[in-house]
């Protein structure tokens, strides 16, 4: 994906995730960095594209193969219609053999041209395209914007990848420790209560001059993908259930 000129002064921040649309599996990139700022006044009307893949993989997602035309897609497309739209590309959505572009615009007015403008290069691709009002910025917020649990899964991956970056074998156990932040004691202790059974030591608590109270726990575990989001979303979901903020977690790289 190729990045156009950002007129909105906010902090891009591009990821990936993988859900389910209705009962099928999609992969979705979006700019996260958009949430602080949206809905955007001024740029009222959804506008999608539809693109099909012509040699889906038997999930329906894209193939390596054709990945590289995708790629060029998708960049003359955002290229076209950022420049003669002032519209703001947010995300995608590649599922059941489709990928999906979506942009928010202030003026609509010719906005087909311009699509079937950017699609003569790509004759053999079959595509469908679309609009409609969206003051409150739903299609962003609320069906490419992860849920919670999805977003911590994002900044779960990020971890990973920076260990990976470092040479860590993440299959090598070491003692990984998480954040959180309680309203009350009487929150923490209930919290720490249910983690020791599940074999979590703490390592730090005290309370912080805002009054809340700072927890720092550990255990010896893997930091592979399946791994992390399994004990980290336990300890995300239980903090929740004692009114707690888990903030994140961290380790020593360890090598081979």
């Amino acid at each position: 994906m190729k990045t156009v000129e950002n007129k909105l002064n906010h902090d891009e921040d591009w990821d990936f995730y993988m859900s389910y649309v209705d009962g099928i599996i999609g992969s979705f990139l979006i700019d996260l960095g958009l949430i602080n700022i949206v809905p955007i006044e001024d740029k009222p009307n959804v506008v999608w594209i539809s693109i099909n893949i012509q040699n889906p993989l038997e999930n329906g997602l894209l193939s390596n193969e054709e990945s590289e035309t995708f790629y060029a897609i998708e960049d003359n497309i955002v290229d076209d219609i950022a420049n003669q739209h002032n519209a703001i590309f947010v995300g995608r959505l590649t599922s059941d053999g489709k990928r999906q572009l979506y942009f928010y615009f202030d003026d609509t007015l010719g906005y087909d041209k311009t699509i079937n403008h950017a699609m003569l290069k790509y004759p053999t691709y079959e595509f469908d395209f679309g609009s409609k009002e969206d003051v409150e910025w739903d299609v962003y917020l609320n069906f490419l914007y992860p849920l919670p649990n999805q977003y911590q899964m994002i900044m779960n991956d990020r971890v990973i990848r920076q260990l990976e970056q470092s040479g860590d074998n993440l299959s090598k156990e070491r003692m990984v420790d998480h954040a959180i932040y309680f309203k009350t004691e009487n929150d923490m202790e209930n919290f720490i209560s249910e983690i020791e059974k599940e074999n979590f030591t703490v390592i730090a608590s005290h309370q912080t001059e805002e009054k809340d109270y700072f927890l720092n726990v550990g255990r010896v575990d893997k930091v592979d993908y399946e791994s992390v989001n399994d004990y980290v979303l336990y300890l995300w979901e239980l903090a929740g259930k004692y009114n707690g903020d888990y903030t994140g977690w961290g380790c020593e790289v360890e090598k081979d």
